[in-house]
């Protein structure tokens, strides 16, 4: 028996891509009232809502290694876009690092955060912790190949899940002052992961998990952190931090170097 997918697959694809992110968005939006109101504190607290978009994300990616119509998702948008590639725009290298940056970025020209420098880089680099832990580890575990084949480390995207992570790091942080700072870091995120299909990168699914990973890791560090900050930091008054960019022959990435003194 035939079975024809070409105007099914693409109007799945087409919805899957415009709907899935802007869902994300709102209920990302929808998360404030649960925050907001409990203005005693600064902190993240734990709710099963917040489950809800990283667990749709984890499922796809992960139903996605043995689905054969998922798989066959990946790669019908992996050819859509293909025919209609003339280059290579590497600007995910870069966009990758975006989200997060803003968060310093803004505090620079003096819109406070939710944190201060101190506590927002603890909140940081518990979620990149996190986070690279979980992608490394799933990309030596799955071993898929990449859409261009260049290695077997596809799954999951490791610049969706920085992206993402650095997405939900400025939500959190500047959600109570501008809605719309939340937003954009969530735009530049799902165009980061877009990029990484485009250029032939990953496939779908791994986009999907990367951004679930990130998401995820963002918020455990954010309802951890009073632990982490009780038992491992002491309270300090001086800090210090730097922020440069450099290039290493093949990425733009962005440093930083922070002080406690």
């Amino acid at each position: 028996m035939a079975i024809f997918y070409s105007d099914t697959m693409k109007k799945t694809i087409i919805g899957f891509s415009f709907l899935i992110f802007p869902a994300m968005l709102f209920a990302q939006y929808n998360l404030v009232h649960d925050t907001i109101k409990k203005s005693t504190t600064q902190e993240l607290k734990f709710s099963t809502k917040q489950l809800i978009v990283p667990t749709i994300l984890f499922t796809y990616g992960i139903v996605a290694i043995e689905s054969d119509y998922l798989k066959l998702i990946n790669t019908e948008l992996r050819n859509e876009l293909k025919e209609n590639i003339d280059e290579k725009i590497t600007i995910d290298d870069f966009t990758q690092y975006l989200p997060a940056a803003s968060v310093y970025l803004l505090n620079n020209v003096g819109i406070a955060g939710k944190h201060n420098l101190k506590d927002r880089s603890i909140i940081l680099a518990t979620s990149y912790l996190l986070m690279t832990g979980s992608v490394t580890g799933l990309k030596g575990l799955t071993k898929i190949e990449r859409p261009d084949g260049s290695a077997n480390n596809s799954f999951p995207s490791g610049h969706t899940a920085t992206a993402f992570s650095g997405a939900e790091f400025l939500w959190q942080e500047y959600k109570d002052v501008n809605i719309w700072y939340g937003i954009s870091g969530y735009a530049v995120a799902a165009g980061t992961g877009f990029f990484r299909i485009y250029n032939g990168r990953h496939w779908l699914s791994d986009v999907a998990m990367g951004a679930g990973i990130g998401i995820m890791s963002t918020k455990i560090a954010y309802w951890t952190f009073p632990y982490v900050q009780k038992h491992f930091f002491k309270s300090r008054k001086d800090v210090g931090a730097i922020i440069t960019p450099f290039y290493n022959g093949k990425q733009v990435c962005l440093g930083m170097v922070v002080q406690f003194k």
